[in-house]
């Protein structure tokens, strides 16, 4: 007779990891299925490690810089094969408390690959024979991968996924990164702050499209400025490899075909939710466009089904799968104060340098949808912190409802923005007015003044500029 369960789960990345964690704590018997490693994709090959390479870029960065804080060093160097061992050993630090987290909460952890046998069911094929187990509950947490394209097919060795991009057995002389979103920007900014020749493709008008306009143009020139080289407007229609580096053919938005020859090609088009091989299909669980589809509770419309996290689709973050994971896990508990997932008071971020961090509408999204709109701007060089920490590149921009006082959005480009922006989260999940910001007191000296300080701007009345 199968093992039962209240929930089983199966994917153990944040979304999934959260929500067993969760189903525990109001006293469900809870299982998850993990086919590789606990903390999925964003712990061992995505949101960690690259935040532990990029560390290192921005201690490179910073060396050279010491003149400017009245230091002095000779014969700087780094060693590439000790960046990646620390970033992988930051994953698997964190990918142990994982296993902690499941043995403190009295989880299952069943090794293996599942498939789905109907809506209550399924089959662990691991190292040994398959095990079925029931469930009342199933969550789909299997997340997702990077996407390929015909031409455009990674082999691990010249044409590179994140996951190589990771790993580097050398340090390349010059990459082409095809994609300008968070991903694609991140390890061009790191590869380029080590010295690499970088050159950023993106078949848009603007890196980093999903931002603000304003973000994306004032980033595009920071990215330049490092020596970047950036061109919008523009697709990859083949890659040749050759023995020791790949040429691409790109295509610009006039027509013509322009060849460039790197080391390596990192692909950052997109992912693709993992789908395959689970049983969907059989089970009658609605698939669109590689994602399972949902209701705002998670609940995929086959009874005892649920799915979260990048296997439903955008926007493709950790902090948006773990909520979810709480909603479920609440959802199938019965607790009735459970809210649905409102996808505007998720915050994005982007680490590269200089960060970018944004929430809610963009000003042009918002005068779409037909707002009247009232704006503020503050610089990172109106703010005392930022000038003696010598970190004046940056600014950041609000959007206000004109009419109600509503903040719409708020975007932020320049150092530690990607921490700053969780008080406009705050604030938007507060609903908190334009008159509430403004008469909040923010600490000084900090960089969270000039967040104030763009609330004061969009009514005209800033302080320090």
């Amino acid at each position: 007779m199968s093992e039962s369960f209240d929930v089983i789960v199966i994917g153990g990345g944040p979304g999934g990891y959260v929500c067993a964690i969760r189903a525990a704590q109001l006293g469900l018997k809870t299982a998850v299925v993990e086919r590789e490693n606990l903390g999925g994709i964003c712990l061992n090959w995505g949101c960690i490690p690259t935040k532990a390479l990029l560390r290192s870029s921005e201690i490179w960065h910073g060396l050279h810089r010491l003149k400017e804080f009245g230091f002095s060093a000779d014969n700087l160097k780094f060693d590439l094969p000790a960046i990646v061992e620390r970033s992988r050993k930051v994953s698997a630090q964190l990918s142990n408390g994982v296993k902690g987290l499941m043995k403190k909460h009295k989880i299952t952890v069943l090794d293996g690959e599942a498939k789905l046998k109907g809506s209550n069911a399924v089959t662990v094929a691991g190292k040994g024979k398959p095990a079925d187990y029931s469930a009342t509950n199933i969550v789909l947490a299997t997340g997702a991968r990077a996407r390929t394209l015909p031409n455009l097919e990674p082999d691990g060795k010249l044409i590179w996924t994140y996951r190589e991009a990771m790993v580097p057995a050398e340090f390349p002389k010059s990459i082409l990164v095809v994609g300008s979103g968070a991903i694609g920007i991140e390890f061009a900014s790191f590869y380029r702050t080590l010295g690499a020749e970088v050159t950023v493709v993106e078949v848009l008008d603007r890196v980093l499209p999903v931002e603000d306009a304003d973000i994306s143009a004032f980033a595009a020139k920071a990215f330049q400025k490092q020596g970047m080289k950036i061109s919008t407007e523009t697709a990859v229609e083949k890659l040749e490899k050759g023995a020791n580096g790949v040429t691409a053919a790109l295509k610009t938005k006039d027509g013509k075909v322009e060849k460039l020859t790197v080391d390596k090609v990192i692909l950052a088009i997109g992912i693709v939710g993992n789908v395959e091989n689970l049983g969907l299909e059989e089970a009658g669980v609605k698939v669109e466009k590689s994602h399972v589809v949902v209701d705002q509770w998670g609940a995929t419309g086959v009874s005892g089904l649920w799915a979260i996290g990048d296997l439903v689709g955008p926007p493709w973050l950790a902090h948006k799968a773990m909520h979810e994971g709480v909603i479920v896990a609440e959802k199938i508990a019965g607790v009735k104060t459970v809210h649905p997932l409102d996808v505007s008071k998720v915050a994005g971020c982007t680490y590269c340098r200089p960060q970018v961090a944004s929430i809610g509408m963009t000003e042009a999204a918002a005068k779409v949808a037909g707002r009247k709109v009232k704006v503020g701007k503050f610089p990172f060089i109106g703010n005392g912190k930022a000038i003696a920490l010598g970190e004046v590149e940056g600014f950041v921009k609000t959007v206000f409802d004109a009419e109600t006082g509503e903040l719409l959005g708020a975007h932020m480009i320049g150092a530690e923005v990607t921490e700053l922006i969780q008080g406009y989260a705050i604030a938007r999940n507060l609903e908190s007015t334009e008159a509430e910001l403004q008469s909040t007191i923010f600490p000084h000296p900090t960089l969270s003044e000039m967040m104030h300080e763009a609330v004061l701007a969009a009514d005209g009345c800033p302080l320090h500029i």
